[in-house]
């Protein structure tokens, strides 16, 4: 199939129509939480802040702020184990070269994720995806790091999903600038338009569009990037009508989207935290502003008085004398109101609260809450683990999106020939990903303590009862168990191999030990039995033995 401009700008239009259907309402999430990160206009570019008019208080802000912090922490902290590699195969999972090829792997995704701006972008990532329910993150290969990001702005971009409900179609529009544009492409790949700029005014922009296609040429067979299972294709967009900048192709897809909840066979999300706080939102600001026209009536109210004082000004300094009509009346307010200022201020700081657990604000600051309310650790526990069972669905939905992440840069790592090499038992197994982060270990803190409830429960009942009952445990397993569900580095495990060979050399140390004392208290009845003075030949003769 010959693949031209009017076939990639039909593609485009049907993404662009599925996403006019979502824009009203991204755009009016965009003016309550942040004005200034999207980018609906094309040549929205190095222009003046956008300001809200509808941003009369900061929670909507802060909670946003609060829900990117904590995912970016609870989830995906550069500072600790957030995931791990592991094997499919049950019985090769406690094989100790299989577990330490495993944590080298681990080890060398981390230093390349250290090493990217990956930890930079999440926090934004997160932040889109709460208040937009998407966010789309561009992935390419770097020569120094293995891998480069960048988060797109919302509203840049459109994407269509396959079958399966899998992001397989990108595309994005942009400005970009006549010198960055022959930088990267080449003057002959460039229009004579910007070709001219770049000589006389390199900073010109020009728009572009990047789109990424299942390939309808894809053959496995062709070493040829445009046969890539992925088309990718740059190109102007007032440029020559089959004129590319670039055209070639990715084995992988280089875009991951975070997603929230969709709806059945719907493209975009359609349930998440921004939209289902907009309503509190839209009342909140309202709220706010009924509290500050109560207030102003109470501080600085209307007045009237008597016509003597028209025209002249009436000072509030204290001390100042004011005249009285001939019936007594000098100023007083004009409306005799009594604004309900206490219950309207409840009101609106229930709404802020309310506004906050949509985003799980109240799960992140869990710790902080209950400790200000005297709870004991065992009731911050249980409330933590309700407040889980609410955060998880969502958390399985960034999970899925970070497996991508850990994918693109295993694949980039095989490119580079960086991935250690595999023990034998591991060639043809599947290898897989688990997360382990904080928010993770939550989740699974259920195991870990049903564990230690059922350890304590054996120990005390071979303890009062039957000693021998203490045997029911598999102690090398259970350590084992505990140590994936508590993420312990595998490195500082011993196998069990190594501990069954520590245990048979200890039980022969212990017979070794039993013979000698046997030995030594034999050589003691010989000489109870014989004397101090006794010799083989006469002790034999007193045994009658002879």
């Amino acid at each position: 199939m010959q693949i031209t401009k009017k076939y990639l700008e039909m593609r485009r239009s049907e993404m662009n129509a599925v996403f006019n259907n979502i824009k009203a309402d991204l755009q009016e999430l965009a003016d309550y939480f942040c004005p200034r990160s999207v980018r609906f206009l094309v040549d929205d570019v190095d222009k003046p802040h956008k300001r809200s008019r509808k941003i009369l208080d900061s929670t909507p802000l802060i909670a946003v702020r609060n829900f990117s912090s904590g995912m970016a922490t609870g989830a995906t902290s550069p500072t600790l184990r957030w995931f791990k590699i592991s094997v499919r195969n049950k019985k090769l999972k406690k094989d100790y070269f299989v577990k330490k090829w495993c944590a080298d792997v681990e080890n060398l995704l981390r230093d390349v994720f250290n090493s990217s701006p990956l930890y930079i972008c999440l926090p934004e990532i997160y932040s889109q995806m709460g208040i937009f329910l998407f966010s789309a993150l561009a992935f390419e290969k770097d020569y120094e790091n293995v891998i480069h990001c960048k988060v797109l702005p919302m509203g840049s971009y459109r994407y269509a999903k396959n079958s399966k409900g899998r992001v397989n179609a990108f595309v994005r529009e942009y400005m970009e600038t006549a010198g960055n544009l022959v930088e990267k492409f080449g003057k002959d790949n460039c229009s004579k338009n910007v070709v001219q700029a770049f000589e006389n005014k390199p900073l010109t922009r020009f728009s572009i569009v990047h789109i990424v296609l299942p390939n309808p040429n894809y053959d496995t067979k062709s070493p040829w990037a445009v046969n890539k299972k992925y088309l990718s294709v740059y190109y102007e967009v007032a440029g020559d009508e089959n004129k590319f900048l670039q055209k070639s192709g990715f084995d992988i897809f280089p875009y991951v989207v975070f997603e929230c909840k969709s709806n059945g066979e719907d493209t975009y999300p359609s349930d998440g935290p921004g939209i289902n706080a907009l309503a509190d939102v839209r009342q909140l600001m309202a709220l706010v502003k009924e509290y500050a026209k109560a207030v102003k009536k109470i501080v600085s109210p209307a007045y009237k008085g008597p016509s003597t004082l028209k025209n002249k000004k009436i000072s509030d300094v204290p001390g100042t004398f004011i005249e009285e009509d001939e019936n007594g009346r000098g100023l007083s307010p004009i409306y005799e109101v009594n604004p309900r200022v206490l219950e309207l201020k409840a009101e609106k700081d229930d709404t802020k609260q309310t506004i906050k657990e949509h985003f799980y604000n109240d799960l992140f600051a869990m710790i902080l809450n209950t400790a200000e309310r005297g709870r004991t650790a065992t009731e911050v526990n249980e409330l933590k683990e309700e407040k889980m069972v609410l955060l998880s669905p969502l958390l399985m939905q960034i999970y899925s999106s970070l497996r991508q992440i850990i994918e693109l840069a295993f694949y980039y790592c095989l490119k580079f020939n960086l991935v250690p090499e595999p023990p034998e038992q591991l060639k043809g197994e599947n290898v897989e990903i688990e997360f382990v982060s904080i928010l993770a270990q939550a989740l699974k803190a259920q195991n870990i303590a049903s564990m230690e409830r059922f350890a304590t429960f054996t120990i005390n009942l071979a303890n009062t009862i039957d000693p021998t009952l203490k045997h029911k445990i598999n102690g090398c397993r259970m350590i084992d168990d505990y140590a994936d569900f508590a993420n312990i580095d595998p490195s500082q495990i011993l196998p069990s191999e190594d501990v069954e060979a520590i245990k048979q050399q200890m039980l022969e140390q212990e017979q070794a030990q039993q013979l000698l004392n046997q030995a030594a208290q034999g050589s003691e009845v010989i000489k109870n039995v014989g004397g101090a003075d006794a010799f083989g030949g006469e002790l034999m003769n007193r045994l009658g033995f002879v």
